[in-house]
């Protein structure tokens, strides 16, 4: 027979703080309202959020491209250094850059917080960050949940995913249909670590037992500081491409987990190669510390982490000065990362062969020269 507890047992008790979950929401309204645009109908708080499609009939044949994402350990970075304002840029960066790469415009996106329990300023401060993200994308944040865990999550941690929808005429859909031997190759710069590679980076500190608030003279800051670099948004700027007269957009390709050439071979046909030059650019200083502080292989370096290159737009050759222009324009440096050409089969003078990435069976990445650290 069961035994009666001698106290009731509520839903607080239980763990769960309805009472912080709306205080969360009170705190957060003002950050997601700034990013309504005129289409968002209604306020936050329903069940459901609502944009205006009406624009979408002057298309004559509109596609709606999707994508959900998180932002992986990063957030045990935030969650040790307690400063969580900054990863919801991380999280807006993983989902809504991956909907331009199709030539998309994002119509709006959604968020998703699990905690082990509901701390009201630390959740505000999550969704302020995904919030201004939104607003410096364009992107209505149009709904979201906080779910709160006890017992499946400890006091302190959480978890963030987040989704988007975009928009895309089916005529002006980017990607490896449109790509051909001559393009060129437009790398745009990253601002960091971004958001992938994490476990690998935790676990070459943790060895090195080298502490968040140690100051690395190259860096110019603590690692910690490094570590919680906001993910750069390339979507205004590859927005900004797609609508240049002066540019013909082929394909992009967003740069995250699997590193450079892994992404770059999914938007590239069967049958072509792109040649990335890697002495084209320095390697920034965090990269160089996570590979001598781990004695991390180059080749294992590059097939985790962005090294440096975000965005790659491929585009025909005579479009690249003015591609290159643009990008710089919205403050992102930008150069010439390689060329396209037909695919012989052979790796080339020292160079590594990528192919067959990622599930898709397309071209393939030759990565030549050798990477700068300075």
């Amino acid at each position: 027979m069961t035994e009666t507890p001698r106290q009731p047992i509520t839903y607080a008790a239980a763990g769960v703080d309805t009472e912080a979950g709306d205080k969360a929401v009170e705190l957060m309204k003002e950050a997601v309202r700034g990013t309504h645009t005129s289409a968002v109908v209604g306020g936050v708080g329903g069940f459901a959020g609502l944009v205006d499609v009406s624009a979408l009939k002057d298309y004559r044949r509109p596609l709606l491209a999707t994508s959900t994402d998180g932002v992986g350990t990063k957030v045990a970075i935030a969650q040790a250094m307690d400063v969580h304002d900054t990863i919801g840029h991380d999280l807006v960066g993983m989902v809504v850059d991956d909907i331009v790469v199709v030539g998309a415009r994002p119509l709006l996106m959604t968020d998703y917080i699990a905690t082990g329990k509901v701390v009201p300023e630390r959740v505000a401060d999550i969704v302020r960050g995904i919030a201004e993200a939104c607003a410096i994308v364009g992107t209505p944040l149009l709904g979201g949940e906080t779910a709160e865990h006890p017992g499946l999550l400890g006091e302190n941690e959480y978890d963030v995913a987040g989704a988007a929808t975009g928009v895309v005429e089916a005529d002006d859909v980017l990607g490896a249909e449109r790509v051909r031997a001559g393009d060129v190759l437009i790398a745009m710069a990253a601002s960091g670590l971004h958001s992938n590679g994490y476990s690998l980076v935790r676990r070459v500190l943790d060895v090195a037992g080298w502490s968040l608030d140690r100051h690395v003279p190259e860096l110019g800051r603590t690692v910690g500081e490094e570590l919680l670099e906001p993910t750069r948004l390339y979507t205004p700027a590859c927005l900004d491409l797609v609508g240049a007269p002066s540019v013909e957009v082929h394909a992009f390709s967003h740069v995250t987990g699997g590193g450079l050439a892994a992404n770059l071979a999914r938007v590239l046909p069967k049958g072509l190669v792109a040649d990335v030059d890697r002495a084209s650019w320095v390697v920034p200083p965090v990269f160089e510390m996570v590979r001598a502080l781990g004695q991390v292989p180059w080749s294992d370096l590059q097939a985790t982490l962005n090294l440096g290159v975000g965005m790659v737009a491929v585009v025909p050759a005579d479009s690249a000065d003015a591609a290159v222009a643009a990008v710089r324009a919205r403050g992102i440096d930008a150069w010439l990362l390689g060329r396209v050409a037909e695919d012989d089969g052979e790796p080339g003078a020292d160079g590594e062969v990528v192919r067959g990435t990622k599930g898709v069976d397309g071209g393939a990445v030759r990565l030549v020269g050798t990477y700068r650290t300075s």
